[in-house]
């Protein structure tokens, strides 16, 4: 047994909520160095303006977007870890808390219905799953909402299968435009329940971009998934051009005889994910 304190899981939140805030993922940034080639004229401009921005951001430890985002923690604690100290959920959103205040990043969760801001970006989306071993695996994801406000979640029938699946992910995209700041990453949850399925759309955006699903008939979904999208020719910012998703990620989890969920979740071009082990 291995015993850690809450103040270490804390400091980690800290340290990748600042990392996170002002640089896109390796993964992310590649992916747009390569579409910036393939691309010219407006859709050129607009992903080169795009990672002169990261990089002036990553520099000077400024926001790399101004929607800082809502704090999306998933947390991987090994079974054989004791955890002293404060609650775990207060912990992370310490956190949080100490990391957009000393980052200047912009405060975004309020009340849904007073619209009244909690002033620290507290609390935070949290998601806890016990695994094996004594380590624990921490990953930060800021989500914007403006690309978060473009996902949707699918109830079909099994016989809709895997032209079905295919289809809500082109649709969600399609319907979304330009709207999500693209080009987009897209996660994708298929299977389980109504919520699970959500969680694991959200998840998929936790992989890096590029990266494939094990399963070789989840990979061909992603592969064939990006293809049209990119058909689409909405383009870097809506302007047209080839590149309109720079990945499209899924995972499955078994579901319901009765029942096919599909979970698109929409990630701008900002794709933001640090991760740590502690």
């Amino acid at each position: 047994m291995r015993t850690v304190d809450t103040q270490e899981i804390s400091n980690c939140i800290y340290r990748l909520a600042r990392r996170a805030g002002t640089t896109l993922t390796g993964a992310c940034r590649s992916a747009m160095q390569t579409a910036a080639i393939k691309e010219e004229g407006a859709a050129q401009f607009a992903l080169s303006t795009l990672l002169e921005n990261e990089e002036v951001a990553r520099r000077e430890s400024m926001p790399v977007c101004q929607d800082t985002g809502m704090s999306v923690v998933l947390i991987e604690l090994g079974q054989e870890v004791f955890l002293t100290g404060a609650p775990l959920k207060e912990a992370v959103d310490d956190g949080v808390r100490r990391a957009y205040h000393d980052g200047n990043f912009r405060k975004s969760i309020c009340d849904p219905l007073t619209r009244v801001n909690t002033g620290d970006n507290t609390p935070s989306h949290l998601h806890v799953d016990v695994v094996e071993g004594d380590r624990i695996y921490i990953t930060f994801l800021p989500k914007g909402f403006g690309s978060e406000n473009m996902s949707r979640l699918y109830m079909l029938t099994p016989a809709q299968g895997r032209a079905g699946i295919v289809d809500c992910i082109v649709q969600t995209v399609r319907l979304a435009g330009s709207r999500p700041c693209p080009p987009v990453y897209v996660g994708v949850g298929i299977g389980g329940a109504f919520d699970s399925c959500a969680f694991l759309a959200k998840k998929a955006l936790t992989r890096d971009v590029g990266s494939r699903n094990q399963r070789e008939d989840v990979a061909s979904i992603e592969e064939e998934a990006l293809e049209k999208i990119n058909a689409l020719q909405i383009g870097a910012q809506g302007f047209g051009g080839k590149v309109t998703a720079l990945g499209v990620s899924c995972e499955i989890a078994p579901t319901h005889i009765a029942g096919l969920p599909v979970a698109v979740n929409i990630q701008c071009h900002c794709v933001r994910c640090e991760k740590e082990v502690l």
